[in-house]
């Protein structure tokens, strides 16, 4: 059901339409009814129409100035015009404003009927156009390359969660599964040297990076697809290799000899060299690595260095793979250029690194400012994971707690913590880390620092609410008399956005802030003409209506009768007292 907003500022009008029209059949609801343009313009913004369907001449604002602010603030809302055959010439302004249809009246109700379904049918059309799943699957499709491209980059560069690791290539179909990963990157560094040989600095001399990255990328494809070790891409100028371990060549399979002379399959590890790094696996990568470089250097005559980063065991460490290889790029200050530089065999490394990530460091940051105490335990045990699953020398574990404190002390310092207030006179959280006799105890320590950070927070974050609200109903009492005050200009004074203080406003007073202001005026506005003479047109100017007759119109739908008749109840509520 499609919802429409009726608009009319005739009873009659208005309640025909709703009694003569079976508006379910014709596949639409009624959503409400305004009086006029102003009233249909605010309930317009709660309840979002699909379509609206307005008269042209009524009192506070006509159907013409409700079409321009509906067409501005609701776009796809279809609206339908009704006017009289003197009104015509006036109705054809709607061109202007893209009104969808208008009918004359007098109308029958088959002719409105009729209006109804050519709405219909044409909101329909643009749904199914938008919703049209042949054609985006086609979009999607030829899309695919590119988004995959793209989300290969991202691999590189940020820290994704598992589950969106494995949503995504599942859904662009990338085929990345393996049981290890690396990244090597192949970087083109500027030459110095005077080329002799002719021809050899043809492709350098156009100046065109992205012609000798293309060129780079296609030999390095070429050879890499052909050693089926992965995937490869253009980024931040230089070429990436993506390398996968599928079916796991730490150890193969080789067929030896018997003693009775037959064949026998046996599975021995492949030869380890010193460093302790390089298995079959490894050795492939580093042999195809060194083809692409000489395959680059002899047929585009470019000087390029291969990094080869460190080895993880699963696509979201990709990203510290490929800043290792980065880091071993920069080996090449010392060793030379032209060479297949391993980050294993320039820094000497035990096992996988300690690492603490923006993954980790964001699910921390995010409990500690949104979280519930079960969300703040759940991210410390994260945290603390890897320090008691795996080894990891003394030295890394103090980079990974530092860091981790570091992670907390700027999360307390962004909500103006007062540390030594929560924590004690003195307390310096890098100090108190190293003090504690093993893991479990330094964990429940930690969680008990971060559990007290997080409630003051929240306690803080509560206050802040309650500080808008009211600073918010001090300048609305103030500056209610302005005709022109409105939400806009309140949220200029508190220095906030108007949507994030329409949420704030509702959650804490429980109305909008349109209805409380309505409120506000409509208190005052009872108690002029409980203590004064002065007419309704001059309460209307005093309570913020520019237009008395709205004003009167706003004071009977708020208090069921109109404010003279509110006067009169008055005087003979006090002469029945009197006497």
């Amino acid at each position: 059901m499609y919802k429409v907003l009726l608009v009319d500022d005739e009873a009659d009008v208005r309640e025909g339409l709703l009694q003569e029209v079976d508006w379910e059949a014709c596949g639409f609801t009624i959503a409400g009814t305004a009086e006029n343009g102003q009233e249909a313009k605010e309930l317009a913004e709660r309840v979002m129409p699909d379509v609206v369907i307005t008269d042209i001449s009524m009192p506070f604002m006509d159907g013409l100035q409700l079409s321009e602010w509906i067409r501005a603030h609701i776009p796809l809302a279809k609206i339908v015009i009704l006017t009289g055959y003197d009104e015509f010439d006036y109705a054809r302004q709607a061109v202007r404003l893209s009104v969808d249809e208008y009918l004359l009246k007098p109308f029958s109700a088959d002719a409105f009927r009729e209006l109804l379904g050519k709405i219909r049918d044409r909101i329909g059309a643009e749904v199914a156009e938008r919703e049209d799943m042949l054609r985006l699957r086609e979009h999607y499709r030829t899309s695919l390359p590119v988004l995959g491209e793209t989300f290969l980059a991202s691999l590189l560069t940020r820290k994704l969660s598992r589950a969106v690791i494995d949503e995504k290539v599942r859904s662009y179909g990338l085929g990345l599964e393996g049981s290890r990963y690396a990244v090597a990157v192949l970087a083109l560094h500027p030459q110095d040297k005077a080329e002799d040989e002719a021809g050899r600095a043809s492709l350098r001399a156009s100046g065109d990076r992205d012609l000798m990255l293309q060129a780079m990328l296609n030999i390095a494809k070429e050879i890499w697809d052909a050693a089926e070790l992965g995937a490869v891409l253009i980024h931040q100028d230089n070429i990436a290799l993506i390398a996968i371990d599928r079916i796991n060549e730490s150890a193969v399979s080789k067929t030896e000899g018997d003693e009775t002379g037959g064949n026998v399959t046996v599975s021995r590890p492949r030869e380890i060299r010193r460093d302790g790094l390089i298995d079959g696996w490894q050795e492939r990568v580093h042999e195809t690595l060194g083809n692409v470089l000489r395959s680059i250097e002899y047929y585009l005559k470019l000087d390029v260095t291969v990094g080869i980063g460190s080895v993880t065991g699963g696509l979201a460490g990709l990203k510290d793979s490929f800043g290792d290889a980065l880091l071993a790029l920069d080996y090449r200050l010392v060793l030379g250029p032209s060479k297949v530089i391993a980050i294993g065999d320039v820094e000497r490394r035990s096992g996988e690194k300690l690492r603490f990530d923006e993954l980790k460091e964001g699910a921390l940051v995010r409990s500690l400012k949104l979280g519930t105490p079960d969300e703040v335990a759940d991210a410390v045990d994260a945290v603390f994971a890897d320090l008691t699953e795996t080894q990891h020398s003394f030295g890394d574990m103090q980079v990974y707690l530092l860091e981790l404190a570091t992670a907390v002390l700027r999360t307390a310092k962004d909500a103006d913590a007062p540390l030594e207030e929560l924590f004690g006179p003195g307390f310096q959280l890098h100090a108190e880390l190293f003090k504690f006799a093993g893991v479990p105890e330094l964990q429940a320590w930690f969680h008990d620092i971060c559990l007290k950070l997080m409630r003051h927070i929240a306690s803080k974050r509560q206050v802040g609410y309650k500080d808008i609200v009211e600073k918010a109903i001090a300048l609305t009492k103030e500056h209610y008399p302005d005709s022109d005050w409105s939400i806009q200009r309140l949220c200029s004074e508190l220095h906030v956005s108007a949507g994030y203080f329409s949420g704030v406003f509702k959650k804490e007073v429980k109305m909008t802030y349109g209805q409380y202001m309505m409120f506000i005026r409509m208190e005052a506005a009872m108690e002029l003409l409980r203590a004064t003479e002065l007419k309704a047109f001059e309460i209307a100017e005093k309570v913020g209506f520019a237009d008395p007759n709205y004003f009167s119109f706003c004071f009977k739908k708020s208090a069921g009768i109109s404010p003279k008749e509110y006067r009169g109840r008055l005087a003979r509520s006090g002469e029945e007292d009197r006497s």
